[in-house]
């Protein structure tokens, strides 16, 4: 099987056009013409993952965060992504980003959240034109609504957060939840005009926190944390398509946030 049959199929789940206009997913680099090897799936693109699918001799690393997402101006051992580059092209390793694509479809990295949840009668938060089920968020329902303090817990326990910064409680049932894995603060208007009351997402900033006054917690869970369950949603589509074949989930933890508690 060739590097590029691999990336045909996960271009049929979230083709390159849904991807937003700022992103960079797709071939970062690497020759999808040859024979894979075996597969890598990651959060991000560090040196340490990428020694590691040299190590276990695959030559495909997929990964949901872009490592090539502004222009650089050189490749150079003398920051994080050119020493992540030179280790990809000395190991002759071709690299996948499935980024902003992933996100903007409804079965991708936010029904990921909402599974972890148990959210129902979920839709697209902010719709992308005509075409449908594709556009960045998501809307529904908890099967019990429940306070906000415990809803609060549930987040806390299924996604493994040590901390999360939210906004003034209201002391009212929670039941419509609106999310967006990673930076999704600009969907907080959307949030609020959907009747949510709770918005869940992350680097959400200062003043975002007053959008929601009264009518919505705005909760911040941290972008790793949100997006976590990405890899093993890659694992599970790359699996079902060829089941015989070498997939594994990078054992390095990405994160680069760490809390003093």
């Amino acid at each position: 099987m060739k590097i590029k049959e691999v990336i045909t199929h996960l271009e049929r789940l979230a083709p390159l056009a849904f991807q937003e206009d700022y992103d960079n997913s797709g071939l970062i680099c690497g020759n999808p013409d040859i024979e894979c090897s075996g597969i890598l799936v990651s959060l991000d693109c560090t040196e340490e993952v990428v020694l590691e699918a040299a190590e276990k001799g695959y030559n495909l690393l997929i990964t949901h965060h872009p490592l090539i997402f502004r222009p650089i101006r050189s490749i150079t051992v003398q920051h994080g992504t050119g020493r992540a580059l030179v280790a990809a092209i000395k190991a002759d390793l071709t690299i996948y980003a499935i980024h902003t694509n992933l996100d903007n479809i409804k079965s991708g990295v936010n029904a990921t959240i909402a599974d972890k949840l148990g959210l129902s009668d979920r839709k697209i938060l902010l719709p992308a034109g005509e075409i449908p089920d594709v556009g960045s968020g998501l809307l529904g329902t908890l099967n019990k609504a429940m306070t906000e303090t415990q809803f609060l817990e549930q987040i806390k326990q299924a996604f493994g957060t040590p901390v999360i910064r939210h906004s003034h409680l209201r002391g009212k049932p929670v039941s419509r939840v609106a999310l967006c894995g990673g930076s999704g603060s600009f969907l907080i208007s959307n949030a609020l005009q959907a009747g949510a009351d709770f918005f869940i997402s992350a680097d959400i900033k200062y003043h975002d926190f007053f959008s929601g006054e009264a009518q919505m917690v705005i909760a911040d869970i941290g972008h790793f944390e949100s997006e976590q369950f990405t890899v093993d949603l890659l694992l599970s589509v790359i699996l079902k398509k060829f089941p015989n074949f070498a997939v594994l989930k990078s054992g390095k933890v990405t994160n680069p946030v760490n809390y003093y508690l």
